[in-house]
Formats: C-alpha cells, structure tokens, sequence
C-alpha cells in the first residue's frame, strides 16, 4: 500500500530560482539560505519517497484571471517546466504519475471536492523552486515523479484554511487506499509573510509566522479557521499563500515530528520558511 513518509513547507520565492540558475547564490546574503535547506537535501536522499505531490499555486502560465478556479491537479506523465517571460526554466522534465493523480481525482469526487483536471499542464516558479530547493539547483535527473495540486490563491476569494485542511485529509484518504506499494512526500510551499505591492509592501512578520507554524506542528485545528482577513492583515496580501501549507497538514497525521525548522529574513522582500514534518507513528 502506499504511505505518506512526510510533510514539508518551504516558500518558493521566484529570487530562488535566478539565483539557482545563475548560480549567483553566494556571498552573505545567500550563505543562512543554502546552510538552512542543506537538512532538507539530506533528507529527500536519505528518504526517497516515490512521489511528490507539490501543493502550489499557479500565476498566470496556467490560469489567468479569466479562468480563476479554487482546486486543480495534474493528471498527466510528464509537466513542462512554465516560459515566465525569460524562456523555460533550464531544470529537467517533471515526470509525472498519472495513475496515482487519475486515483486521487476520484477520491476528490468521492468526497466532494470538485477539483479541475489538467492533462496538459506547465508548471512555473511555484512548482520549480520548491523541487530545485528539495534536489539541489545542479539536478540533472528529478529522483522522483511528481503531481502537482494547485490551490488558487491569487484571485480573491480564496479557499479558506478550513477548506485546505480537509482536501489534504482527503488526499490521505487516497493515498492509503492506493495499492501500489510506495512512499509519497506531501510539499505546502508559498508564503510566508510578505506584501509586493502597494503601501504595505515589504512587511514581513516572524512573530506571526512563528506562532503561525507553532500551531501547524502542534495543533493545526488551532490555526485552520485563522480567516484571511487576518492573515492578510498580519502577513501581507501573499502571506495568505500560507493556506497551502495546511494541505501537507492534513495529510499527515494529528501527532508528528517536526525534524527541521529554518527561517531566513529576508529572501526577496519574504520571510523564507521551511519545516520538514514526519508522523510520530
């Protein structure tokens, strides 16, 4: 049968990735940055999980603002990395796994959660960063296949944490009652704190961000009714990105082990974040 082996939450800053690609990640400013996800590499290598469901959300190479939709998965064999105006992203080809998509799919109708399918979809800076963040920026091949779960985010209003909260408890459902025996990583990414645009723009708040994760480790019931009026009152117009992270919550079990918490102040005007959860069965 297949298994959930972990959780794991990272922001996915598109700074990330030209640093990445460039290979212009040194000096001081990057040097926290690389130390804090080495933890991370280390364990999707010691790990191996099979396949990786990345929760993330789309801006504008998929879904417009003329298309806004709340839930999306792929269901396709391979995702091409998004041209967000600079060309395609020189990392490899995302295998995907269509049948364990196509399985989840249908729990999601099962539960009622309707959930658009894309059988052709790019995947952008959303999706790209976190699996470079995970890998390493020099990957030549991903070790893994991958879906990706799109939450719409952008356009208001967005799903709330509630919402996200119980999709990801439906994508456990699924996960355990899938028989083909592997291990599956779940990845939130987005947020933390931060605003690009407007008067506000710029504010990050580690204080909130960091009662905000205490309660994703501890108690994610605590934080899942959070409304985003708050959240963006308190985290900035993208912090409510934050919502993403409660899908990989829900998928893992009441009680886990958080293995590893990094923060680095700033990323891009961003308060980068990342934990790594395991269940404590």
């Amino acid at each position: 049968m297949a298994k959930i082996i972990g959780g794991i939450g990272t922001s996915h800053i598109p700074t990330i990735m030209h640093v990445f690609d460039e290979k212009t990640n040194v000096g001081p400013y990057w040097e926290p940055f690389n130390e804090g996800i080495k933890p991370l590499r280390k364990w999707m290598k010691d790990n191996k999980p099979d396949v990786c469901i990345i929760v993330y959300n789309d801006h504008g190479s998929n879904f417009s603002l003329k298309n806004v939709i709340p839930f999306g998965i792929g269901i396709a064999d391979e995702y091409l990395p998004a041209d967000e105006g600079y060309g395609r992203r020189p990392v490899p080809t995302f295998k995907g796994d269509a049948t364990l998509s196509a399985h989840i799919a249908e729990h999601f109708n099962e539960k009622e959660f309707d959930v658009a399918f894309s059988f052709e979809l790019d995947v952008d800076h959303g999706f790209s960063v976190p699996a470079s963040i995970m890998f390493g920026e020099d990957c030549q091949e991903w070790p893994c296949k991958f879906i990706p779960l799109y939450v719409g985010v952008v356009q208001y209003p967005q799903p709330k944490g509630n919402r996200c909260y119980n999709l990801g408890k439906a994508i456990r459902e699924a996960i355990d009652s899938f028989p083909e025996d592997i291990t599956v990583a779940i990845v939130g990414t987005g947020g933390l704190s931060h605003q690009l645009q407007g008067p506000r723009a710029g504010l990050i708040n580690q204080d909130y961000d960091r009662k905000w994760l205490d309660g994703l480790v501890n108690d994610p019931e605590s934080i899942k009714d959070i409304s985003l009026t708050e959240l963006i009152r308190e985290t900035g117009s993208e912090g409510a990105e934050a919502i993403m992270w409660l899908v990989m919550r829900g998928a893992m079990d009441k009680e886990v082990n958080e293995v590893h918490r990094f923060m680095h102040t700033p990323v891009s005007n961003t308060n980068y974040s990342l934990t790594i959860l395991e269940n404590k069965k």
